[in-house]
């Protein structure tokens, strides 16, 4: 061979060598790719394998005032795992890495959201149950699904966030629930004459909250006799005279009918409740957070709470449905013994609803083509939690709700759940 063609092929198998080379090292990063983002090579999806979708919640499981929703997370794992020993969805089990707690600190909730997302590549938040929730606006500019309890208008209006009771801080001008006055007026056999003081704290939620929870009890027919979010969110106040003495004076120097409670914590409630019960109140109590059986421990708390209608969005574990059946079931199989709260079932409802909207996109499987999904006409009904419609409850509350009542040390089924038509918010 010549010396001019021993340098031709000597060179040419070099220029191989180097392409195989690339050629290696490009698999090589595809691969960890994938592994990293919870993908595969052929177009990494983060949390998604042909066998598993990852996903993690966020919750308040401490807080200053002793408030916590960390029962959500039982709830959640108890209905992945039966959707786990059932087979999985489209062909994927579910990877749940539990929840991390944003101490309803709004800055923490937000770095909670990006460690899940950025370190631990979820696909979705399932479940986000936080008041004070400050992961929003990353999970909407990442195009991260997020699903739990709305209860502030951080969940309205984005395309990523579902609550499994919709939008319950509505715009003017959009619908509004009046499910919880509509329930109440038929349980105390009408509204006319009747009337309604609505007590908040001064976080936005709480405050938000006593502005639709009021039209929903004026458009029941109730008649509002005050609005007041001057209580501290921070800790339950030393002294609650200034606030009863505003109450029991408010309906044209007499007490109201109903007072309705907006505050997120069983201490604040009983102290408010006792503090009404000691001016010799004789009216109704109602809120949204007081069906927890944790009451029932303490003589002192259950007393303070004995009569109080609380107003879950959900259907109550006393029914006889066939949906809180199977929700028990659930919760005794993955953490026997375990007392059934309203934060368990906001996990649960939640985790049902975000494996719907999973089975329904398919198995080809993307946050975009899950978006679509959710945001394209979905419909979902189910008596544990009566309705959801997205897009349309990114901007409205799904108008669905049940009521409670605490009697003799136990808790009564005092409506079930029922769904009611929206009205213009005010």
């Amino acid at each position: 061979m010549s010396r001019r063609n021993l340098g031709t092929v000597l060179a040419a198998g070099k220029s191989r060598g180097r392409r195989a080379a690339v050629a290696l090292a490009v698999v090589v990063v595809a691969g960890c790719a994938a592994q990293q983002g919870g993908g595969t090579a052929g177009g990494a999806v983060p949390g998604v394998t042909d066998t598993a979708v990852r996903v993690g919640g966020v919750l308040t499981k401490t807080s200053a005032s002793g408030y916590s929703t960390k029962d959500a997370e039982t709830g959640a794992r108890a209905r992945f795992e039966r959707a786990n020993a059932e087979g999985g969805v489209n062909g994927r089990k579910i990877e749940f890495v539990g929840a991390e707690d944003d101490g309803q600190d709004a800055a923490k909730g937000d770095a909670a959201a990006k460690k899940l997302v950025q370190k631990d590549q979820v696909f979705a938040l399932v479940p986000v149950h936080a008041p004070n929730f400050g992961g929003a606006a990353f999970l909407e500019q990442q195009g991260v699904p997020w699903f739990g309890w709305a209860t502030g208008p951080q969940w309205c209006g984005t395309k990523t966030g579902f609550g499994y009771n919709g939008c319950l801080a509505p715009k003017q001008g959009a619908g509004s629930q009046t499910w919880w006055g509509r329930q109440m007026a038929d349980l105390l056999g009408g509204s006319q004459g009747k009337t309604v003081y609505v007590q908040t704290t001064d976080s936005s939620g709480s405050k938000y909250g006593g502005t639709t929870i009021s039209q929903s009890f004026t458009a029941a027919g109730f008649t509002l006799v005050g609005l007041n979010s001057g209580l501290p969110a921070a800790a339950p106040p030393p002294d609650w005279l200034p606030y009863v003495n505003k109450i029991m004076t408010s309906a044209g120097g007499k007490a109201p009918d109903v007072v309705v409670s907006v505050i997120a914590g069983t201490k604040f409630n009983v102290g408010l409740y006792s503090a009404l019960k000691r001016a010799g109140y004789q009216g109704t109590l109602t809120d949204a957070t007081s069906y927890d059986a944790a009451i029932l421990k303490d003589q002192a708390g259950a007393q303070a709470m004995e009569g109080v209608i609380a107003a879950p969005m959900f259907e109550p574990f006393e029914s006889t449905a066939p949906e809180i059946a199977q929700l028990k079931a659930d919760v005794e199989k993955v953490a026997p013994g375990t007392v059934l709260t309203q934060h368990l079932a906001i996990g649960y409802w939640s985790a049902d609803i975000f494996l719907d909207m999973l089975k329904k996109t398919g198995k080809d499987l993307t946050r975009e083509k899950f978006l679509a999904t959710g945001n394209g006409d979905y419909s979902y009904d189910n008596a544990g939690f009566g309705r959801i419609r997205y897009p349309k409850d990114h901007s409205e509350p799904n108008g669905c709700g049940a009521l409670v009542k605490l009697e003799g040390g136990a808790f009564q089924v005092a409506k079930s759940m029922k769904c009611f038509d929206n009205v213009p918010l005010k």
